[in-house]
């Protein structure tokens, strides 16, 4: 993979799982990146109500190769 990439930082959100959640964040990411190469998970939380898990939240760090 020779070239330059960079690294965008996101948190991505699911009421269903961690691996829903880096979904929805590379699919918000697609909208407006291109050449998206990979992703690293940096951080899983999720948010507690009621005493019921009912988000689950990822920070990723996205890769994308700069164009020239």
């Amino acid at each position: 993979m020779p070239g330059t990439f960079k690294i965008i930082e996101l948190v991505g959100t699911s009421q269903v799982s961690f691996a829903e959640a880096v979904k929805a964040a590379v699919a918000e990411a697609a909208a407006t990146v291109r050449h998206m190469d990979w992703f690293e998970v940096v951080n899983q939380r999720g948010r507690i109500l009621d005493s019921k898990v009912t988000e689950f939240q990822v920070t990723v760090k996205i890769g994308f190769k700069i164009e020239r």
